[in-house]
């Protein structure tokens, strides 16, 4: 099973000094959490690495994916276990990642500094990873503003772009993965994914903070795309 490691000695605390005592608080809980520990042992650049292979650990959502691409990838650690999981290299890249952020390079993904609402972005993920993706992950979120409703709401319509988006682009069979918040998904986006794929549920990784509102949709198993009616009168 994914388990956070024993590091270092926990419990450290952090000088008063000219730091405010939020500050102070968050650097001490960075630096004893045991993930973080772990993210660097293992060469991620983040412990969000772990919230993605702890849901693929109960769900398999990594296991055969050819094509992969990574939505608000920055700084890197889910694009590093895409990389690892689909062979991609220099030569046959097979991960796209994206992100208005800037990101040091990573062998074997495509890199996109560019907002994914930009309209260009679809087409260019699309041509920078050559291929339908079998597996569409999102770890987007909107700045947060310190309310809660708003936050929830900027960041629940990143997740339902990413969601249509995702139906527009995966291979039969293929998943998806958002990051959400706790408040309630919407339901119109819930029965959009329910119509597309053959399962729909919400998880929570134990990598993921207890006191965090984070929350992760998974759709699993694609259904495919309905042929557009000009599609059908070509056939006929």
């Amino acid at each position: 099973m994914t388990k956070p490691p024993v590091g270092r000695k926990l419990g450290q605390k952090v000088k008063k000094g000219k730091l405010k005592a939020s500050s102070r608080r968050w650097i001490e809980r960075h630096i004893n959490d045991p993930y973080v520990q772990r993210a660097k042992l293992e060469g991620y650049r983040a412990r969000a690495a772990f919230k993605l292979l702890e849901i693929d650990e109960k769900h398999q959502i990594l296991k055969g994916a050819r094509r992969i691409i990574d939505l608000g990838a920055a700084p890197g650690s889910w694009s590093q276990i895409a990389a690892k999981v689909t062979g991609s290299t220099e030569e046959d890249i097979r991960v796209a990642a994206i992100d208005f952020l800037e990101m040091a390079p990573i062998p074997g993904v495509n890199i996109l500094q560019l907002d994914f609402l930009d309209p260009a972005a679809p087409r260019q993920l699309m041509e920078a990873i050559g291929g339908a993706p079998d597996l569409v992950i999102s770890d987007m979120a909107a700045p947060t503003t310190g309310h809660q409703k708003t936050d929830h709401l900027r960041t629940m319509h990143l997740c339902e772009v990413a969601a249509h988006f995702a139906v527009e682009v995966l291979s039969e069979g293929g998943h998806f993965l958002a990051k959400t918040f706790q408040g309630g998904t919407e339901r119109e986006l819930l029965n959009m994914l329910k119509q597309n794929f053959k399962q729909v549920i919400h998880v929570k990784p134990g990598a993921s903070r207890a006191e965090s509102v984070e929350m992760f949709l998974l759709a699993k198993h694609f259904k495919g795309r309905k042929p557009q009616a000009s599609e059908v009168e070509e056939t006929l």
